[in-house]
């Protein structure tokens, strides 16, 4: 799991997660006026699955980058808006997938998270480098 429900109310507070998912439709109409767990988690599931679209080449990942943490955040924060968005978490998440196609285009790679830690495993391809070429065509005219 990329993000908790602990990480967004630590990035937006609480009062934001309850109007979000304070919801008329809602299962447990007791809790109104709290956080709607069940609201929380399929937006961290959508979140995560989105995230997973680009980085297929680096699952499973041995820890969870702060930057990729973040951007579950945004994308998770996004899908609780519903079709209603604010322009600010549109862009987050506007700008968390431009990063993410950097990532699984190779032209960035992943930070590891605070800790160091290394921040994905091989995913189990062969890879190799060839040696720069040491006879030329015009080496070979030389004879």
């Amino acid at each position: 799991m990329y993000c908790t429900q602990q990480n967004l109310i630590d990035r937006y507070g609480q009062s934001e997660l309850i109007q979000l998912t304070d919801r008329p439709e809602r299962i447990d109409p007791q809790n109104a006026g709290a956080i709607d767990s069940t609201i929380i988690s399929d937006a961290i599931a959508r979140a995560e699955a989105r995230i997973n679209r680009y980085l297929t080449a680096f699952l499973p990942l041995e820890a969870v980058p702060d930057d990729i943490r973040q951007i579950a955040c945004d994308f998770a924060r996004y899908f609780l808006y519903k079709d209603m968005p604010t322009d600010h978490v549109a862009k987050q998440y506007d700008d968390g997938i431009a990063y993410l196609e950097k990532v699984a285009a190779g032209k960035i790679p992943l930070a590891p998270d605070s800790s160091g830690a290394v921040e994905a495993k091989s995913n189990g391809g062969i890879e190799f480098q060839a040696a720069s070429q040491v006879i030329t065509s015009d080496l070979l005219d030389q004879y």
